[in-house]
């Protein structure tokens, strides 16, 4: 493979004539539209889907005092620290986070990938490249997916696009003097590694592809040196994280276990997640089309920009490859960890429109855009994430009374009452003994079956809400904890009522059959007080809950 330098190879004189001229320079206009496409689609519907586990942890986390958040980084979840303290501070400067306030720093950071994956495109192979990679990238529902969660992976995803930008720039050098790098990119592109890092520890798996990115364009001994003394200094700055982050292992949810399927569901979630919410006809035309423009880049891989094949193919195949690797030991395959190798899809992909016949552009275009519009829609609707809170805030306030009382189980599904603060007002938790928060834990501490049985004496009507989205190995604690509320339940007099099932989420209205008008009234009167056990909920590793066989009224 050649050792010309991207910028030097792939920088061609424009063709004569002022139109020409005036192509190129509208062609880098229209590239900065590409990040606002990519933030409208990142806000638009961005309220629609039911907040989940994971971004309700970080409402809850976000909301807790500077002290609450250094301690808990302290015993748990460390590997999350600089997104908490992004949220963190995000919240203190909107007075508060919500479900469209905690997303929209993850829509900001995929117009951030988009921005830089224009921008890296024109460093391989021209504007037209970087603007079709860009707008792309903006259009793939995997990246609006994420671009509307408040979590870190769009983050992770903006810095490996960056910190791939540095390094083609490092490769690059000046000319007459490729075999050294510029100073100030090895710097860049060492400062980003370190920040990729520490949003996210599965992100260093991009040095890898980095380092097969630098053996294919063999830019020389001292560059090379160079480039891995610049990687190998981003990685020590994570360091600390690494060695903290081992010590909280006991925090990481498990996996599925790699299979023969691995590979292909990765490539289908990276053109659209939630493969479920999709129906198979157009999840397979995306997928099929999609493999046609790469295999047709394959086959004519001589005529296109050798550069972007030397990024773009690594990038893309190493960092799932080295995780179904590690997997077989020890199961960490999940596919968000895989969002930053979305930017070189997009790249490959706008890349096989370079050889393919000016005539011919449109055809696969127009076979993704029906799905794709699909996956759009289904993205967004309200059941898209493993758990549909809405149905659970919607039967509260449709059904409800006054005195009624919530009791969660499940894994941080007690966390719904912290998060959505406003519709659980008034209504307080009968299974939560401490705050998550005052534990310096991600999950409340439940309340034993004494303490519970004694709050269920001025209760009249109990929503016991169980959240069913559970890892496998979390399903068991869970069993027992909910066995051991409708054993409680059961004795105190309570059978179901009412149920309603969503996604991820069970609703089951308990009552006690009569009761004293003094016991109702006790229930109606009783209100959340802070300090005496009676506050928000709890988010435990995943608890599943059972009907007790009761009969059962749907809603």
């Amino acid at each position: 493979m050649t050792t010309t330098s991207p910028d030097t190879a792939l920088s061609r004189p424009a063709p004569p004539g002022a139109s020409a001229a005036g192509r190129a320079r509208w062609t880098r206009v229209a590239g900065w539209a590409a990040p606002v496409v990519a933030f409208v689609l990142g806000v638009w519907g961005n309220t629609r889907p039911s907040a989940w586990t994971d971004e309700i942890v970080t409402i809850d986390v976000a909301r807790r005092s500077w002290p609450e958040l250094l301690d808990l980084l302290g015993r748990v979840d460390a590997v999350h620290g600089l997104h908490y303290t992004l949220m963190y501070l995000v919240g203190r400067a909107n007075g508060g986070l919500n479900e469209f306030t905690a997303r929209v720093p993850s829509a900001m950071a995929v117009a951030t990938a988009v921005a830089g994956l224009v921008w890296l495109g024109r460093l391989l192979g021209g504007p037209r490249l970087g603007l079709c990679a860009g707008l792309l990238l903006a259009v793939l529902p995997t990246a609006s997916r994420y671009a509307q969660e408040a979590r870190s992976f769009a983050f992770v995803m903006a810095v490996a696009v960056l910190a791939t930008g540095a390094l083609v720039k490092a490769l690059a050098g000046r000319p007459g003097q490729a075999d050294r790098p510029r100073k100030r990119w090895l710097a860049g592109y060492s400062l980003l590694i370190a920040l990729l890092g520490w949003f996210n520890v599965m992100g260093l798996l991009l040095v890898a592809a980095h380092a097969v990115t630098v053996a294919l364009r063999r830019p020389g001994r001292r560059v090379t040196v160079r480039l891995l003394g610049a990687q190998a200094a981003g990685i020590a700055a994570v360091v600390p994280l690494l060695v903290l982050g081992s010590a909280q292992s006991s925090a990481v949810g498990e996996a599925a276990p790699v299979t023969a399927g691995t590979p292909v569901n990765y490539f289908t979630w990276l053109l659209t997640p939630g493969q479920d919410t999709l129906p198979t006809a157009p999840r397979l035309l995306l997928t099929l089309t999609a493999l046609a423009a790469l295999a047709l880049l394959a086959a004519r891989r001589h005529t296109a920009p050798s550069p972007a094949l030397a990024v773009g193919v690594p990038w893309l195949a190493v960092p799932p490859l080295l995780l179904m690797a590690v997997s077989f030991g020890h199961p960490l395959f999940a596919y968000r960890y895989l969002l930053f190798c979305l930017p070189a899809l997009a790249l490959l992909l706008a890349t096989s429109a370079s050889v393919v016949p000016p005539r011919r552009r449109l055809v696969l275009p127009l076979l993704a855009a029906v799905p794709l519009a699909a996956s759009h829609v289904a993205i967004r609707q309200e059941d898209s994430r493993q758990w549909d809170t809405r149905a659970v805030i919607r039967t509260l306030r449709i059904h409800d009374a006054p005195g009624d009382a919530v009791l969660f189980s499940g894994a941080r599904c007690g966390l719904l009452a912290t998060a959505f603060k406003e519709a659980f007002t008034n209504r307080p938790d009968l299974g939560r003994a401490e705050t998550a928060a005052g534990l310096g834990a991600l999950d409340n501490l439940p309340a034993d079956p004494a303490l519970l049985r004694e709050r269920l004496d001025s209760t009249l009507r109990v929503w016991h809400i169980t959240c069913t989205h559970l890892s496998s190995g979390a399903r068991e604690a869970a069993a027992r904890t909910t066995e051991a509320q409708e054993r409680v339940l059961s004795e105190a007099g309570f059978s179901p009522a009412l149920h309603h099932s969503a996604r991820g989420v069970d609703i089951t209205l308990e009552q006690r059959p009569g009761g004293s008008p003094s016991v109702r009234a006790a229930g109606a009167r009783r209100a959340p007080a802070p300090g005496d056990g009676w506050e928000p909920p709890d988010p435990r590793p995943d608890h599943t809950a059972q009907g007790r066989g009761a009969t059962r009224r749907p809603l």
